[in-house]
């Protein structure tokens, strides 16, 4: 059991690190259509996996509150996106295609804030995996080993285009292949040690696992809002980015139902 879920908590970081790996073999940095369309892919997918691994298992845990049983989901979906809210002030960072950070104004390498915007929004993915995992270890939330692997493997398929989105535009500005590699291995590194803190203290998270499933469905709905539906419909091909969102959408739907 133990290993198992040690395996499940760090495939996430296993699709950023090949994804981030991407920056070793192909010679030409991502053009603006695949940038694209990997984001609007990994938008499906974590609307996907907010929903059906998060949101609606939230739901179902409640329903021994009858009318009220959307109450748990409501309370912590708010939650998780205040969460994001206030981490997205209070961490200074920048958006690829930006020049002007947001959070607070500090000296840092416009590389290093590229990797924060990435890492601040791996956050509610590691948790999100880690409230599952808890909940599957618990046995009280009806969550099984493989649902909960379903959404490591979700997760692990978004975040190799997002290790690619992070490393590949670190190479086109000069960082060299080593490093704009580690860069984006870096940036996934948050997601198992929240998922790890988050299963450490299923004790106390199993009574609450209702508020905690919605809250990092929220704090990930933050992100696709956002961040990624603005960066996959700018300018030109946006047609490109909705498609791959429908395909993500799609395969984190078929992931979720078949194996969990």
């Amino acid at each position: 059991m133990i290993l198992k879920v040690a395996e499940g908590i760090l495939i996430p970081f296993i699709g950023t690190t090949l994804g981030a790996a991407c920056v070793l073999f192909m010679k030409s940095g991502l053009n603006n259509k695949v940038r694209k369309a990997l984001t609007g892919f990994a938008a499906g997918v974590m609307i996907a996996a907010s929903i059906w691994s998060l949101i609606i298992p939230a739901i179902e845990q409640s329903s021994g509150m009858g009318a009220l049983s959307f109450l748990p989901a409501f309370i912590g979906f708010w939650c998780g996106i205040l969460f994001l809210l206030v981490l997205d002030q209070s961490i200074p960072h920048l958006h690829l295609n930006s020049e002007e950070s947001e959070g607070p104004k500090v000296r840092l390498k416009k590389t290093t804030m590229l990797v924060l915007a990435v890492t601040l929004h791996n956050i509610p993915e590691g948790m999100a995996v880690g409230v599952v995992f808890a909940g599957m270890i618990s046995g009280e939330g009806g969550i099984s080993m493989m649902g909960a692997m379903a959404l490591a493997i979700g997760i692990a398929i978004q975040n190799f285009p997002e290790g690619a989105i992070i490393s590949m535009p670190l190479k086109a500005e000069g960082v060299g292949k080593g490093r704009a590699f580690l860069y984006g291995t870096l940036s996934g590194v948050v997601e198992p040690l929240a998922a790890l803190l988050t299963v450490l203290a299923s004790g106390v998270i199993v009574p609450a696992l209702p508020y905690l499933l919605s809250f990092a469905a929220g704090a990930m709905i933050y992100v696709v809002v956002e961040e990624l539906i603005p960066e996959m419909s700018e300018g030109k091909h946006s047609n490109v980015g909705t498609v791959l969102f429908s395909l993500g959408f799609t395969i984190m739907m078929m992931l979720d139902v078949t194996l969990g």
